[in-house]
């Protein structure tokens, strides 16, 4: 960069990416200068080399400001863990399962491991059986990384989500039913008729008063 260009000649480039022309170095770095820009080499290897009119202070931070919002927006990946017996009954399996997909849908990874103890270490098929079962519910929203392997006292297998699936939205939950018997109620009460009927007089009726003789 600038000075340290020692090439017999160079092509050079403006700011805007147009061919100036070949030239010695020096003349390059003298039009640079009018321009209070850096005289960069972009392309060392070619013939002559290639440099490049630039604010070369902006452009490494304007690349350091790319790099940043790279990661920014990168996604980490974690690799969470659920873990059961071999005996584990549907319920906790059902609500595991679905803990599973919610980690996958966060986009990390799930290390499923089944633990066994004293005499289930004498059937690992049936800690087996388990992991194939929650890998044929996970099917469609995920893939096996890496398959039921035993290690030690623990039977684990590796899953990460499936290429292009998608959680299910979730819905607004319907409101309460006292609510909705409220709402109920005062809907009949401004729709119903007024069935009432005001006191009446009778026609010809006369109102005497009556008072005692002496």
């Amino acid at each position: 960069m600038n000075e340290r260009i020692r090439t017999r000649e160079v092509r050079l480039i403006d700011e805007n990416g147009e061919m100036v022309g070949v030239m010695p170095p020096g003349r390059a770095l003298d039009i640079a200068r009018e321009q209070n820009l850096d005289l960069v080499e972009i392309s060392p290897n070619a013939n002559p080399p290639v440099c490049k009119l630039m604010d070369y202070g902006r452009y490494k931070y304007e690349q350091a400001k790319k790099e940043n919002e790279a990661r920014k927006n990168q996604k980490t990946i974690t690799l969470k863990e659920i873990r059961m017996r071999p005996r584990t009954d549907d319920h906790d399996v059902d609500v595991k399962t679905r803990k599973i997909q919610e980690f996958l849908a966060e986009g990390d990874k799930v290390r499923v491991s089944v633990q066994f103890r004293g005499p289930d270490m004498r059937h690992p098929d049936i800690g087996r059986r388990l992991l194939d079962e929650i890998a044929e519910v996970l099917k469609g929203s995920a893939i096996i990384e890496r398959p039921p392997v035993m290690e030690g006292r623990m039977m684990s297998m590796i899953v990460s989500k499936a290429p292009g699936w998608e959680p299910p939205k979730k819905q607004a939950p319907p409101p309460p039913r006292k609510q909705q018997a409220d709402s109920t109620t005062a809907n009949a009460t401004a729709t119903a008729p007024d069935t009432s009927q005001p006191d009446s007089i009778p026609e010809n009726s006369e109102t005497t008063d009556t008072a005692e003789e002496e």
